[in-house]
């Protein structure tokens, strides 16, 4: 099912899994529309997160999970913060202003909130509630190689966790196990509330959080998407 809020896709019900994919699209459903000052973020990594609804796609399919991807850029609301916290609406991305989001009212700022916002984390609410046995709610990201000009960013997946350390520590064995290169939070931490739509989730339903992030030249490649996913699946199946 798809919406211009989020794609759902239907897993086994005895799935272990949710997968939930917050920077999925970098579209803007009517009537919004990308100002021609910001037409250079749309293909970038501030737009949405390149190649990771593909690979959430091929993981859910592999695992018979359920999945909820987000229908709608991050720039128009970012469902990976919390409603009230600042960086919901992106203002400047490489110094330069973001367009879509300069001068927001109070009254705007509502309204993707109430349209767009809650309903994503609504249909996660009710998709867990649907599958009682997804203990572990997993979110779905990828990170730029090079994030502003910094230094290159050496691995391939991270594992982002706050209270689960073991689920991690499994999950990160396997898939190094597989050769690729891993890391335990990072490019960014879990501890440090960057996990907010897994922890949200699993923290209301009673479920462990945990979020992946890919490289994502990696999660882009075709080529190499099957290897992934194959080495994500048996990580999780065994951790799950």
């Amino acid at each position: 099912m798809r919406s211009d809020v989020c794609e759902i896709v239907e897993g086994d019900r005895t799935a272990r899994l949710l997968l939930t994919c917050e920077h999925a699209s970098n579209t803007l459903p009517p009537p919004y529309a990308w100002p021609a000052t910001d037409r250079w973020l749309v293909e970038t990594h501030w737009a949405y997160d390149l190649g990771v609804a593909d690979v959430t796609l091929a993981l859910a399919a592999a695992l018979g999970a359920p999945a909820v991807l987000c229908g709608f850029s991050r720039l128009l609301a970012d469902t990976n913060r919390d409603a009230d916290d600042p960086t919901i609406f992106r203002r400047e991305a490489e110094g330069r202003p973001v367009s879509l989001n300069s001068n927001l009212t109070d009254a705007e700022r509502r309204e993707r909130i109430a349209r767009f916002h809650a309903p994503y984390h609504a249909a996660i609410d009710l998709l867990l509630l649907r599958y009682p046995q997804a203990a572990i709610v997993l979110s779905m990201h990828s990170f730029t190689p090079v994030y502003e000009n910094g230094p290159p960013r050496p691995m391939e997946i991270g594992v982002l966790f706050d209270h689960e350390e073991t689920l991690a520590a499994s999950v990160l064995a396997s898939v190094a196990r597989d050769g690729w290169a891993v890391a335990a939070n990072e490019p960014y931490s879990g501890k440090s509330g960057l996990i907010y739509a897994a922890e949200r989730h699993a923290d209301r339903h009673g479920r462990r959080a945990l979020e992946l992030e890919i490289r994502q030249d990696l999660a882009a490649d075709e080529r190499r998407r099957p290897r992934l996913v194959e080495s994500l699946r048996r990580a999780l199946a065994e951790a799950g």
